[in-house]
């Protein structure tokens, strides 16, 4: 993934990380594989966990810890209200963003609708 797609990305993690949420309870490392299975592969574990500590102050999950047969508990995140609050309002920016850009995309790609036009010639004593 390049830098620009990175920086997008970054933007769009944590709607993504609500999204997934909305779907099933996980842990940072499921939630981290699911986004590698999903092309995402350059992805740190380091930035879903601190974007997880993060929606956790901000109490858009419930957490609760689970025991762990390979160490210490894990941190099991669900989404709540006020999490589906926000991640209604992070689909509604995504939906005005999309659109938006997908104009400016064919506008841009559009070839030209008209030629160069000529200058109207001005009459002698009309003030613009």
């Amino acid at each position: 993934m390049g830098k620009q797609a990175t920086e997008m990305l970054k933007g769009a993690l944590e709607g993504i990380v609500l999204g997934i949420l909305s779907d099933r309870a996980a842990y940072g490392y499921e939630i981290t594989a699911w986004l590698r299975d999903q092309g995402f592969a350059d992805i740190a574990e380091g930035t879903i966990y601190a974007l997880l500590l993060r929606i956790e102050q901000r109490g858009y999950v419930d957490v609760v810890k689970e025991p762990s047969e390979k160490g210490p508990p894990r941190k099991v995140y669900t989404l709540n209200s006020a999490g589906a609050r926000t991640l209604d309002e992070f689909w509604g920016n995504w939906s005005f963003l999309a659109e938006r850009i997908e104009q400016l995309r064919t506008r841009v790609d559009a070839p030209p609708t008209d030629t160069i036009r000529t200058p109207t010639p001005r009459i002698e004593g009309e003030h613009s």
